[in-house]
């Protein structure tokens, strides 16, 4: 990685800027040459260094999705150039990867270095309370920033070296410039963890848990003993929800241990039982289970709650979340072509019986208990199933058309019916959609959406996970809630097992294995088009060759048959990413991944 001239990278930003996207949050001036001595006595041209960073997050846009589960079992896309297709056909190298992280993540951190080397020298304010009040939040988001930046690395990055060392990233602290020697040899995995929980720890001294208005002194910090109401709203105030709070910190943290705990990671020596402690963390400032949303399921289909949403305001589901724009961008790709949109991503078969019977027992099951009919495949099936995937004779849109994906439907909806528009699978994506969206050309309807960075559904299945492998199902180590009471509570909010008392889930809830079978389902249902699904298959050592399957339907015979429609080609050693090959020619001593 050479070294980049900052300054003529800087951005201005607002001190008081408040809720926008990362994306929004500030203005790059690109051609800005003054040099970073002027910062000293600009609060704003420093904050430009963070500024940067935000708009450096991955997949940081407003409303827009990656779709990286079309490299998985979960999605195909009926797009040819879609590069996740390409990717799992086999065209995934180290010069050719869409999951490549390398390039800005260390660009951020460079930037995160210098600002992190010069704040204290900064003029914050002219009043010394606020002053001290700017300085510690802008160094705790940056803390905070180049953590969740060395998750990024560690998780897109990470992985054994032709010697079997488990490495991540180079560790890098300190400002660089055209002296540094950048061919520094990578350091090891768990001394990139430890180096991510130093950050936190420092974010979490400086930040706020969140963002408040706060109407007394009494609701100060004793940290800021002597500071009034208005100094402390000035710096610490509901304004400026959307930047790197405490909460955010906490919840990154949790995110890097259970990756660490995991199978492919095993090597590094941490543990499950610090997974579900930092998950725990994120969940009791809720209250642990009585705080989950009950509508948290269908966040992206509430839309009285989205529509009402303000600048600054966060649902009951999210942790941290993006603008609330008014757009169409989703549909248009996504929709059916009946409707006007492109089809996009098409949800498999493989996915579609992850989803359970409404009464809990999965379609595998025996079906005395299940009572699952391949004839009526999707009958008294799991309400998230219908909430997610537009399947044969669902409606969809403003209108409620009817969609035909029968291979003897006449509209262009149908299976293969028409080649770069209509399902490969027999699906359509309703998830993440708005129905209440017309994308007729003479009507092109918008609304209000969101896109949740954080949201308390993953930290709940974060602790279920990791308090199943460190306690067992019921185990609650020192917590007040179980795995089986997690998922026992999720599954209730979806409606699965209510009139039976999910017999199936009380028939394994003292089975660790099986445990963990349902918990690792949940999660690729609750989470399904969030972006979890690759790195979660890779986390757990599990394999990326599953072929994705389709449902072929005739409706005129009431036939369905299960079909193949793209195989997966992946080699063994691609359960870990590559460095960039343009990164390892430059420098001799930075270690690729084995097999790339």
């Amino acid at each position: 990685m050479k070294y980049i001239k900052i300054f003529n990278l800087i951005c201005v930003a607002s001190v008081g800027l408040g809720m926008a996207s990362c994306d929004d949050l500030f203005e790059p001036a690109i051609e800005n040459n003054l040099g970073l001595d002027y910062m000293n006595e600009n609060a704003a041209y420093a904050e430009g260094l963070l500024g940067n960073c935000y708009v450096m997050i991955p997949e940081s846009g407003n409303t827009s999705y990656t779709f990286s589960e079309v490299a998985t079992d979960d999605a195909v896309s009926n797009d040819a150039t879609n590069s996740y297709r390409k990717m799992a056909a086999g065209q995934w190298t180290s010069s050719n990867n869409p999951m490549e992280r390398w390039r800005d993540c260390n660009f951020a951190i460079i930037y995160i270095n210098t600002f992190l080397s010069r704040a204290d020298g900064v003029h914050w304010a002219d009043d010394p309370m606020v002053a001290r009040m700017f300085l510690d939040r802008e160094k705790g988001e940056a803390y905070g920033l180049r953590a969740m930046f060395r998750y990024y690395l560690l998780q897109s990055h990470s992985g054994f070296d032709i010697n079997g060392n488990l490495l991540g990233f180079n560790i890098v602290d300190d400002p660089e410039d055209s002296n540094t020697d950048f061919n520094r040899p990578r350091d090891s995995f768990a001394d990139c963890v430890n180096a991510i929980y130093s950050d936190c720890a420092k974010a979490l001294e400086l930040l706020p848990t969140k963002y408040e208005t706060i109407v007394n002194t009494s609701q100060i910090p004793s940290k800021y003993a002597g500071a009034d109401v208005n100094q402390y709203n000035r710096v610490f105030g509901e304004s400026f929800t959307g930047r790197m709070s405490g909460a955010i910190v906490e919840a990154f943290r949790s995110r890097v241990a259970l990756m660490a705990a995991s199978p492919a990671y095993t090597k590094s020596g941490m543990t499950w039982d610090t997974a579900a402690d930092y998950a725990a963390v994120v969940l009791d400032h809720i209250g642990g289970i009585s705080g989950m949303d009950p509508n948290g399921c269908t966040w992206f289909s509430n839309t009285s709650e989205i529509d009402a949403l303000g600048a600054t305001k966060l649902t009951k589901e999210t942790i941290w979340r993006s603008n609330n724009d008014e757009t169409n961008s989703l549909e248009s790709d996504n929709y059916p072509p009946s409707i006007y949109g492109k089809g996009r991503v098409n949800p498999t078969q493989n996915f579609v019986d992850a989803f359970p019977m409404k009464n809990g027992y999965p379609i595998t099951a025996d079906k005395t208990k299940s009572g699952y009919d391949e004839n009526n495949p999707y009958a008294d099936r799991d309400p998230r199933l219908e909430a997610m995937v537009v399947v044969n004779g669902s409606k969809v849109g403003s209108g409620s058309t009817v969609i035909v994906t029968a291979v003897d439907g006449t509209t262009k909806d149908a299976l293969n019916k028409e080649t770069g528009s209509s399902t490969r699978t027999g699906y359509y994506l309703r998830k993440l959609l708005r129905q209440d969206i017309n994308l007729d050309p003479n009507t092109n309807t918008k609304q209000r959406h969101y896109k949740p960075r954080l949201r308390y559904t993953e930290f709940f299945l974060n602790y279920a996970e990791a308090a199943n492998e460190a306690y067992g199902p019921t185990g609650k180590g020192s917590h007040n809630y179980s795995a089986y009471d997690v998922i026992k509570a999720i599954r209730k909010r979806a409606g699965v097992g209510l009139e039976n008392g999910d017999a199936y889930l009380e028939s394994i809830k003292e089975n660790k294995d099986k445990m963990r079978e349902l918990i690792r389902n949940e999660r690729r249902i609750e989470l399904s088009f969030e972006g979890f699904r690759f790195w979660d298959i890779r986390r757990w050592g599990l394999s990326l060759t599953e072929t994705a399957k389709g449902m072929s339907i005739n409706n005129a015979a009431a036939t369905y048959g299960v079909i193949n429609v793209d195989t997966r080609n992946y080699k063994d050693y691609q359960q870990y990413g590559p460095i960039p090959y343009s990164e390892v020619l430059k420098y001799s001593n930075l270690q690729q991944n084995q097999g790339w």
